[in-house]
Formats: structure tokens, sequence, C-alpha cells
């Protein structure tokens, strides 16, 4: 009898300790708790600490409480001029309402999907309105506002506090990056070469200005010189004039001492003349004399 008592005693203590830990829970401090009575909520649990529930009939969620980031994929978007680019953004919620979250999306995943779309609407919907221009310029951030409340707005119904929505990525698609730096690169191709053929006449222009001026100086400095020499040529038959009219027996006799030094100078060492040649009269005779002098 006393066996028996003991053996119930244990089982009721066992069943009471099983009871104790199915319907205590402890709720972290960077989560919230949700309890789930025979599938219908009943409640959220957000302070952290020991919970308790009704066991067998209560079950428990637990959502994070803390920022969550998500990174959409990159998409095509076309824009507002028709270009279209890829975009990639990233989202940073948290969830703020776990009741209505369990109720409209349940699962973490569900609401992850669900976001993806929101942002991918929003942004469409929005870079359809606006210019690639308009999109690299200081109007980015502005564009990227509406959205990010846009999203905000939408992720309200469902439980989630959207903090953040941000261009990761905005870029031109590889083939249209490609074809726009092969169209730079023949634009580069065609400057240069202008600009080659540019110089290349300048060149030109340099050395025929050049070679006019030297020309141009060459003829002044002919010019010039002939004159000079002419003026010099004058002078002199002005100086040998006025000599040869002061004493031309003189005059005479200086030409032919000119001449000899010339002839005997360029001659051979052996010169070969008549002694009536007209070359050797003054040497023959001599210079003329004025009579009384």
């Amino acid at each position: 009898m006393n066996r028996t008592f003991k053996w119930l005693a244990a089982a009721v203590v066992a069943i009471a300790l099983w009871a104790l830990a199915a319907s205590a829970y402890v709720v972290d401090e960077s989560q919230q708790a949700l309890i789930i009575r025979f599938g219908a909520p009943m409640g959220v649990a957000g302070e952290p600490g020991l919970k308790f529930k009704v066991p067998f009939s209560d079950s428990v969620v637990f959502y994070d409480s803390r920022l969550q980031t998500l990174s959409s994929p990159a998409e095509q978007v076309i824009l507002g001029d028709q270009k279209r680019i890829e975009v990639e953004t990233y989202t940073r919620f948290r969830i703020n309402d776990p009741l209505r979250f369990y109720q409209t999306v349940g699962t973490l995943d569900q609401a992850n999907a669900q976001l993806t779309q929101m942002v991918s609407s929003s942004l469409r919907r929005k870079l359809g309105e606006i210019s690639l221009r308009s999109l690299l310029s200081t109007e980015r951030q502005q564009e990227v506002s509406i959205i990010e409340k846009d999203v905000a707005d939408k992720a309200h119904a469902l439980g989630i506090d959207v903090t953040e929505v941000r261009l990761h990525r905005a870029d031109l698609p590889l083939e249209a990056s490609q074809a726009i730096y092969d169209r730079m690169k023949s634009e580069r191709q065609r400057e240069a070469k202008e600009l080659r053929a540019q110089g290349f006449e300048w060149a030109q222009q340099i050395q025929a200005k050049a070679d006019r001026d030297r020309t141009v100086l060459l003829s002044e400095v002919q010019r010039q010189s002939a004159i000079t020499h002419g003026e010099a040529d004058a002078a002199a038959n002005q100086i040998l004039s006025a000599a040869f009219s002061k004493d031309p027996e003189f005059y005479k006799l200086y030409r032919s001492l000119q001449t000899y030094r010339q002839a005997l100078s360029d001659s051979q060492p052996m010169l070969v003349l008549t002694p009536d040649a007209e070359f050797l009269k003054q040497f023959r005779n001599g210079p003329a004399t004025t009579s009384g002098k």
C-alpha cells in the first residue's frame, strides 16, 4: 500500500514537473512572443523574462524584434527617358506588431517576399517617372525618400516598420555599358585624329609663315646689301674721279701698279713677255713727271 502510494505520488510530481516545464518559456531581450491558443492568437509577450502559458492548448511563436536587412536581387528598370538600368536595393525593417504580422504574413520568409514585391513595385513606378540625368544628380536622394515612404506605408499594414530603403547599386546593363564604352572610345579616337590633323595643319601654317618670313628677310637684306653696295661703288667712283682730276698721271701709275700686283700674284713663278709689250711700259719708261717738279 505504501509502495503504491509512493509510486502514485512520484507520478503526480513528475506530471506536475512536466506540466510546469511545458507551461514555462523565456522571452529573450531581442525577441517578441506571440501566444497562440488552438490556432487563434491570444496576446503578445513583449517584455523579456520568464513567462507561462497553458500547457497543451497554448503555443508560442517567437519573432526577432531587432532591425533586419533585406537585400533584393538585381532587376532591370526602365527610366522615364527609356534608359535601362540594373538596380539593387536593400531594406532595413523590424517587426513592430507581432499579432498583425502573424495574421497577415505569418512567417519571415513570406514577409521578405512581400517586402521585395513592394520595393520592386514602388521602385519601378517612381523610377519610371524620372530620367537618368536626374537619378545621377542630387535629386536621387529625394526620389529614394519617396520610395521609402511608399514602402513604409504599405508595410505598416503587415505589422512591419520599414526604417530605410536605399539603392545599393544602380548601373547600366553590361551590354549597354560596353556599347557606351565603345562609343566613347570611338569618339575619343575621332577627337584624337581631328587634333592630330589640326596640329599638322598648324605646323604647316607655321612652317609656311617661317619660310615666307625667311624669304622676305633675305630679300630685304639682299636689297639693303645691293643699295649699300651701290652707294659704296658710287662713293668709290666719286673718290676715284676726284683723285683722277687732281693728278691723272699718278692715278694711271697707281692703277698700273694694281694691275701688276694682281697679274703677277695670280701668275706662275715664270712670266714670259716681249720687251715691247704694253704691259711693261711702266717698267721701261717709269712714271711720267711734270716739268718743273
